[in-house]
């Protein structure tokens, strides 16, 4: 096992939803965390200068995310990594043994609409971030997503299925996947690529589906399921991927491999409509066409996960969500 006490970690948009919370967790654990973030993507300065829906809820989450930060002690660059010359000066004053990067579009109906700016985002932040890892780093940690299987032609995949992206999102995905491979068979970087699913829990706006819904049901607003509800989806509590990347820093066997992090059972959209109906009691469910470009899903299997480095998701929807949505009502409450 690799010590995570004094670890020097770098964490590439690590002010976003995931990214805080691992953050937070590796400085629980000992190790030295700096959060380099530009706050634009889906993040503080992007809602600040925006009219959209929910904006001032949203800022809100947002401040509470950069008060942990701060009370945590956990530096926060605020450098664009789109800037090789800015990101390569802020990495070479950290000195990280480990870089995990998750700078992206994080939304794919986002990526179909705007793909100039979601290669830009994802890819040259990528590209930047190899190029000075490739001499200077113990393990390069990759995000990529569910997405990039497309279509699953069976109810589960593994790390082995083939993937077939649908959309800008995934194949931006699995084309970092590509890069990064890549730069371990040019320069023998250590990485490991991680794939999670349908991510939940506080301090999210990504607007992903148990998101919106707590969001209408909070309002007293019906909810809006895309198609008949039928549609599985591997949802993934925060603290079960955040568990993971713990496992991941710390054992040997990570790296070199594509992992699936997520809680490794679908569950129906009707499923997560149903628990929140439980919590709202007078809220109907409405449904509507589904987005052509969103892929027919499943399980992601976390055998492999398991196998090497002893992953042990806890958080199936009933109990993650609850969870969520009780911290959400606590929010909205407190700030209505």
């Amino acid at each position: 096992m690799i010590p995570l006490q004094g670890r020097r970690v770098a964490l590439i948009g690590g002010a976003g939803f995931i990214g805080h919370n691992l953050a937070l967790s590796l400085k629980e654990r000992g190790a030295v965390v700096d959060v380099i973030d530009s706050l634009q993507v889906n993040n503080f300065l992007y809602f600040l200068a925006g009219s959209m829906p929910h904006r001032d809820l949203y800022l809100r989450i947002l401040n509470e995310r950069l008060d942990l930060l701060r009370r945590a002690d956990i530096p926060l660059h605020s450098v664009d990594a789109r800037d090789y010359a800015k990101l390569s000066l802020t990495l070479g004053q950290i000195k990280p043994q480990v870089i995990i990067h998750l700078a992206a579009v994080a939304h794919a109906d986002r990526s179909n609409k705007d793909p100039y700016s979601t290669f830009d985002h994802s890819m040259r932040t990528l590209e930047n971030a190899l190029d000075f890892a490739r001499d200077n780093v113990e393990h390069f940690v990759y995000f990529s997503s569910s997405m990039v299987y497309g279509h699953f032609k069976e109810p589960v995949v593994t790390e082995e299925t083939v993937c077939e992206p649908l959309g800008i999102y995934g194949a931006l995905k699995y084309g970092g996947e590509k890069i990064v491979i890549a730069y371990n068979q040019v320069f023998n970087l250590p990485y490991t690529i991680i794939r999670p699913s349908a991510l939940y829990g506080p301090r999210c706006v990504s607007r992903r589906v148990s998101q919106i819904f707590i969001e209408s049901a909070t309002q007293g607003k019906d909810i809006t399921v895309q198609g008949d509800g039928s549609d599985r989806v591997d949802f993934t509590y925060i603290d079960d991927l955040v568990s993971g990347i713990m496992l991941v820093l710390q054992n040997e066997q990570a790296r070199g491999q594509i992992l699936n992090l997520t809680y490794g059972q679908g569950r129906s959209i009707a499923d997560v409509a149903s628990i929140v109906k439980q919590y709202f009691p007078g809220i109907q469910v409405q449904y509507i066409p589904k987005d052509a470009l969103m892929p027919v899903r499943g399980t992601l299997s976390v055998e492999k996960a398991q196998r090497l480095i002893g992953y042990n998701p806890m958080c199936p929807l009933e109990k993650g969500l609850p969870v969520y949505i009780e911290w959400y009502k606590k929010f909205y409450g407190d700030h209505a």
